[in-house]
């Protein structure tokens, strides 16, 4: 390959020189982060710009097992000036010649002269191949987090105008510029190995009989609940489904339709507890025009909505007693007469009903019908608490995580030590709970990997009290709830919380204790505003 040999001239403005080949080599940074096509231009610009000829960046070999550093070696990666065989020649061992030295001890070398110094091994380029002049060689190490693992090298004309001063803090600069490429091409190396890793584990996390319906997860007591929803999904019976709160139960109900027959027809989902109790009629069988001040049109219901598909009524338990003749009616004979009507209209629906309450033993304490529950138990089916399927909570996570990097635009991703510690964690909230934390994390950590450690302060310190426990507010004489009634000041996680977590008299009291205030009273028993005015509402306090 041609070089020059001998650019100097008296004339020659070697600053300008410098200058050009520093705003060149920076031209290349801002194209291309790829060390290799950068480098190898470095070589190229230090060659016909300042006549720092045959440059070649020596780089550290992958380490062998067992090997000392005494044995390890490295080799010639980037060159300018030198034929395929002289490249592939040019292996060195630690301490081994000039290159060697440099790669052991970390310090630059400057030989004068390559044919006086005993030191110099002509391993690549023959000395009857150099210029006849007295040539010079320059090696610099190259660094990377503190060590060396590299070598910048090149031959110059001993007898030349420019200083060789300046040429080594030239080539202080473009080595000190190697390292940092190599550093970046390390960690870009190492994040691409890791969402490579990630991305595997959530392809077979996802690639079960479970990914089309969209739930995730493999356990016995999922594939129990899954098998029971799949056997009875043709038929148009009605299925219950049992579980505490944030196990999946819409997702399940949405499989129901999906196996069934219905799938290419509606899904309509209620949530009974998001319903007042006056507007239930006109919800869920709508209403004809005039039948109430502000009614100008007449509307259709979700029943009429659902008609020909699948309804999905949760928290079907919240249903007040009125609402639950006319819905056993509907269920019984597939008709509905909307809110003001006297017309009857037939509807054919398939019901999913889900709660997390006890119905049998409301039933008993006169809260809720018998023969609706016997009309709704037709198909009960169980869904684990996620405390049952601690198998699952590292495909959950990590689905959690790629759904919220996908949303708010990031890249975290979980340690194998932190996915570890969520799988210790019982979840009184169960997915629910797994995944608003997940959320949480991703838009509130301030590193990419997160750690066991940094998962901590994300935690939940605590587990609720069971519902029915004794607390400070309901024993006598109490009349202030106890300082960790709420979640502490710094808290990112607030307990988990079930819907009969508080009785009323609990309730009533910490409305006393603040005068009325309901978001006063809800922050000190550790709930939502939300969750308080819901709690008021079933314990029939509003």
């Amino acid at each position: 390959m041609p070089h020059r040999t001998d650019p100097d001239h008296t004339n020659t403005d070697w600053h300008a020189q410098e200058l050009l080949l520093m705003r060149e080599v920076m031209k290349l940074v801002g194209r291309s982060l790829a060390p290799a096509f950068v480098l190898r231009e470095m070589l190229h610009l230090m060659s016909e710009l300042l006549g720092l000829n045959r440059g070649r960046m020596v780089l550290a070999d992958d380490a062998t097992s067992g090997q000392t550093r005494d044995q390890r070696t490295a080799s010639i990666r980037h060159a300018y000036g030198l034929t395929a065989g002289q490249v592939a020649s040019g292996v060195y061992r630690w301490g081994e010649g000039i290159t060697g030295r440099v790669l052991q001890t970390g310090l630059p070398a400057i030989v004068q002269d390559v044919e006086a110094e005993p030191l110099f091994l002509f391993r690549c380029v023959p000395r009857s191949q150099l210029p006849p002049q007295t040539v010079a060689f320059l090696a610099l190490p190259i660094e990377v987090n503190g060590a060396t693992i590299g070598v910048l090298a090149c031959h110059r004309i001993r007898s030349r105008q420019r200083h060789l001063n300046d040429d080594l803090a030239l080539l202080r600069i473009l080595a000190t510029l190697a390292g940092q490429l190599l550093q970046l091409e390390q960690l870009v190396a190492e994040e691409t190995r890791q969402l490579e890793e990630r991305n595997a584990a959530l392809a077979r996390a996802l690639d079960t009989s479970t990914a089309r319906y969209g739930l995730i997860g493999r356990s016995p007591a999922l594939l129990q609940a899954l098998g029971e929803l799949e056997r009875v999904s043709q038929s148009q019976a009605t299925v219950l489904l049992l579980g505490e709160s944030g196990t999946g139960k819409e997702l399940f109900a949405r499989a129901v339709h999906l196996a069934s027959g219905r799938h290419d027809q509606p899904f309509i989902k209620v949530n009974c507890s998001a319903i007042p109790d006056t507007l239930f009629e006109s919800e869920l069988f709508g209403y004809e025009r005039g039948a109430f001040t502000g009614a100008n049109t007449a509307r259709a219901g979700w029943f009429e909505q659902a008609n020909g598909g699948t309804i999905f009524l949760d928290e079907i338990g919240e249903l007040p007693l009125a609402m639950q003749s006319k819905l056993l009616r509907t269920l019984q004979e597939g008709t509905l007469v909307r809110l003001g009507g006297t017309r009857e209209v037939k509807v054919n629906v398939r019901l999913v009903a889900a709660t997390n309450r006890d119905l049998a033993r409301d039933v008993q304490a006169g809260q809720f019908r018998q023969d609706l529950y016997y009309r709704l138990n037709v198909i009960p089916i169980r869904l684990p608490s996620l405390r049952e399927r601690r198998e699952d909570i590292r495909a959950l996570a990590l689905h959690f995580v790629n759904r919220a990097n996908q949303a708010h635009e990031r890249n975290v991703h979980l340690a194998p030590e932190a996915m570890a510690r969520l799988e210790t964690h019982d979840w009184p909230g169960n997915i629910r709970e797994l995944g608003n934390l997940i959320e949480r994390l991703v838009l509130l950590t301030d590193h990419t990997r997160v750690t066991a450690v940094a998962l901590e302060r994300f935690m939940p310190e605590s587990s609720p009290p069971a519902p029915g426990a004794v607390t400070a507010l309901d024993r006598p004489g109490t009349s202030a709830p106890p300082a960790a009634a709420g979640p502490a000041p710094d808290a990112l996680v607030r307990d988990y919380q079930s819907a009969n977590s508080h009785t009323a008299e609990h309730l009533r009291r910490a409305l006393d204790q603040h005068q009325g205030n309901q978001s006063r009273a809800a922050q000190s028993l550790g709930l939502t505003l939300r969750q308080f005015s819901y709690r008021l509402r079933k314990a029939g306090l509003r």
